[in-house]
């Protein structure tokens, strides 16, 4: 093949997601579109910044990339408005690649899955950030629900899909700091609490065995949320909190 890491992104999308149909929102109907459519430790003590305009130094840090699937073509071939409410954290569990190459799959529409009755009703997969150790890849708007949680359950109608790479040579803490930052900074432009920001995992998927997937897995204790998940929501707490002093509410 010309891409050989499309063979893979097509693996990783019959073995990783299991997404269906999505509903609209009430009061919302779909919008078919042409193809011209538009650790837990704490790091060392540093003064917090008072930052109400949006946290410009956490921008910075996350390194975000705006390369969007075109409206119209494969996983935005249908568009799906969302107000969204919760941030729903992902691992790829694809060991050969980056946020780059995740980005271009979907953009190519590599990454398929199987269009079904009560299932996926485009054939694609898609969801709204990929992360790794240098940057973080937006695909598609937060405004715009994605196949990347549980069928047509509130994890694709309702949530923003992040997804972090875990490919060899990327370093994965480093994946994990960066994907905190920018889910604090996604929460304070969208007014998610941190009890909103969840796993994968929160999402039980009807028909499979079992329902609730280990998801993001190396943030899991024994396949559930446990420790490791709460260390997780702790950094982004601090990112909120050291970002976004002046409009910080305990939540």
């Amino acid at each position: 093949m010309k891409f050989p890491f499309v063979a893979a992104m097509l693996a990783l999308s019959m073995v990783c997601f299991h997404c269906t149909q999505v509903e609209p929102l009430p009061g919302y109907r779909d919008e078919a579109v042409g193809f011209r459519g538009g650790s837990a430790l704490l790091p060392g003590q540093s003064q917090p910044v008072s930052a109400p305009s949006g946290g410009g130094n956490l921008a910075r840090r996350i390194n975000l990339k705006v390369d969007m699937v075109p409206r119209g073509t494969h996983g935005r071939k249908v568009v799906r408005p969302m107000r969204p409410q919760y941030i729903t954290i992902h691992s790829t569990q694809n060991y050969t690649a980056g946020a780059e190459r995740h980005s271009l799959a979907l953009k190519r529409g590599a990454l398929r899955s199987g269009k079904r009755p009560g299932g996926n009703r485009i054939g694609y997969l898609i969801w709204h950030f990929t992360v790794d150790d240098s940057v973080a890849i937006q695909h598609m708007p937060v405004t715009e629900q994605g196949e990347h949680a549980d069928f047509a359950g509130p994890g694709n109608r309702l949530s923003i899909g992040i997804e972090m790479c875990e490919n060899r040579g990327n370093n994965l803490s480093t994946t994990i700091e960066r994907t905190a930052m920018l889910t604090a900074k996604l929460m304070h432009e969208n007014g998610i609490p941190l009890s909103r920001v969840v796993p994968h995992y929160h999402w039980p998927r009807a028909g499979k065995h079992p329902a609730n997937k280990n998801c993001p897995h190396f943030l899991m204790n024994n396949g559930r949320p446990g420790a490791k998940w709460r260390a997780f929501q702790a950094r982004v707490n601090y990112y909120y909190k050291q970002s976004y002093e002046a409009t910080y509410v305990a939540r």
